[in-house]
C-alpha cells in the first residue's frame, strides 16, 4: 500500500515538473510583458502630462495612452503559444487569430484617434475657421475601421472579395430605399467642402432661421437659436437654400441704429453727438474702439430728419447689446441737449 502511494506520488510530482517546465518559459515572459507595458503606460502618462496640447507628439501619445499594457501582453501571449508544444494546433491557430485580432483593433482604435486629433490640430493651427465636425470625424473613423477589419479578415484567411461584391450589388437596393438619407450625407459633405460656413457661424437661412451653427453630422445641421434652442435643418435643405453668413468674408458685423430728429435741430451738433456716443458705446460694450462710428442723414420724414448711426462688432451677439445701450444713451444725450425726437402725428378731421 505504501509503495503504490508513493509510486502514485512519484506520478503526480513528474506531472507537475512536466507541466512547470513547459509553462515556467511563457509564464516569465507574460510577467515581464505587464511590466513593461505598465512601465511605458506610466511614462506616457507623465509625458503627456507635461507635453504642449497643439503638438504632434501629444497627439499621438493620447491616442496610445491606456493602451500599450494591452498590446504588450496580447503580443507576449501570441508570441509564446508556438513554444507551448501541447495545445492542439487548431486551438493555437484559433488563439493566435483572436490575439492577432485583439492587437490590430486596439491599434486602429488608437489610429482612429491619432488622425482625428492631427485632423483637430492641423485645423487649430490654419488661419481659417474651419472646424472638425462629427460628420468629417464619422466618415474617417468609418474608413480606418473597415481598412483595420479588412487586414483582420485577410490575416485570418476569409476572403473579402465577396463580401464586396455582395455590397457592390445590395448597395445600389439600399441606395433606392436611403434617397433622403444619402442626399443628406452627400449634401453635408458637400457643405463641408465647399466651406460655405463653418462651426460656430452665425448664419440666416432664406426660411427665416437664424442661430449660430452647432454642429454638421451625416443627417442634418444643429442651428443653436439666439434663445438656446436647437434647430434641426437637413443638410439638402440648408445646401439648397439662400443662406446669409455673418462671420464671412469676415466676423465683422455692421451695426445700424436708425433715429430722427426735428427740422429744427443743427444737423452738425447731432452728427457730432451721435459719433461720440458710438465712441462710448464701443468701448462700454467691447472694451476698445476697434471701429469709428459715423452718421448717414438719408431721408426727410413726415416729421423728422432720419438718420443712421454705423457702428461694428466682431461679435455677432454684441450688436443687441450695443443697439440696447446706444438707444438708451442717444436719448438721454439729446434731452439733455434739448434735441428733439419727434414721434409721427395724424390730425384726423371729421367732415
Amino acid at each position: 500500500m505504501t509503495n503504490h502511494f508513493d509510486l502514485s506520488f512519484l506520478v503526480m510530482f513528474a506531472n507537475w515538473r512536466h507541466w512547470a517546465d513547459l509553462l515556467v518559459v511563457p509564464i516569465i515572459i507574460q510577467i515581464l510583458a505587464y511590466v513593461v507595458g505598465k512601465m511605458l503606460d506610466r511614462f506616457v502618462k507623465k509625458k503627456v502630462e507635461s507635453l504642449e496640447q497643439q503638438s504632434l507628439l501629444y497627439v499621438f501619445s493620447n491616442a496610445i495612452k491606456g493602451s500599450l499594457v494591452t498590446w504588450c501582453s496580447a503580443l507576449a501571449l501570441y508570441l509564446t503559444l508556438d513554444s507551448i508544444s501541447f495545445v492542439h494546433p487548431t486551438v493555437n491557430f484559433f488563439l493566435s487569430s483572436l490575439l492577432y485580432a485583439m492587437i490590430a483593433f486596439s491599434m486602429t482604435c488608437s489610429i482612429a484617434r491619432t488622425v482625428s486629433g492631427i485632423i483637430d490640430l492641423k485645423i487649430q493651427r490654419s488661419d481659417e475657421t474651419t472646424q472638425a465636425t462629427s460628420l468629417l470625424t464619422s466618415i474617417i473613423k468609418f474608413i480606418i475601421y473597415s481598412t483595420g477589419t479588412i487586414i483582420i479578415l485577410q490575416h485570418i484567411g476569409i476572403s473579402v472579395t465577396p463580401f464586396l461584391t455582395a455590397l457592390g450589388v445590395g448597395g445600389m437596393a439600399v441606395a433606392l430605399g436611403l434617397q433622403d438619407t444619402l442626399a443628406n450625407i452627400f449634401a453635408g459633405l458637400h457643405i463641408i467642402i465647399s466651406k460655405q460656413m463653418h462651426i460656430g457661424d452665425f448664419i440666416k437661412l432664406s426660411s427665416g432661421e437664424l442661430g449660430q451653427v452647432d454642429d454638421i453630422n451625416w443627417r442634418y445641421t444643429k442651428i443653436r437659436s439666439l434663445g438656446d434652442n436647437l434647430i434641426i435643418v437637413p443638410n439638402k435643405t440648408i445646401a439648397s437654400a439662400n443662406l446669409t453668413n455673418y462671420n464671412m468674408p469676415s466676423e465683422l458685423c455692421t451695426v445700424v441704429v436708425n433715429v430722427g430728429v426735428g427740422y429744427e435741430s443743427d444737423l452738425e451738433k447731432v452728427e457730432a453727438i451721435c459719433i461720440e456716443l458710438g465712441r462710448d458705446t464701443l468701448m462700454k460694450v467691447e472694451g476698445k474702439v476697434d471701429f469709428e462710428p459715423f452718421v448717414r442723414f438719408y431721408e426727410f420724414g413726415d416729421c423728422s430728419i432720419n438718420l443712421k448711426i454705423v457702428l461694428s462688432t466682431r461679435t455677432f451677439l454684441n450688436q443687441y447689446r450695443i443697439k440696447h445701450e446706444m438707444i438708451k444713451a442717444v436719448t438721454s444725450r439729446f434731452r439733455q441737449e434739448n434735441i428733439n425726437i419727434p414721434f409721427p402725428i395724424r390730425t384726423l378731421i371729421n367732415g
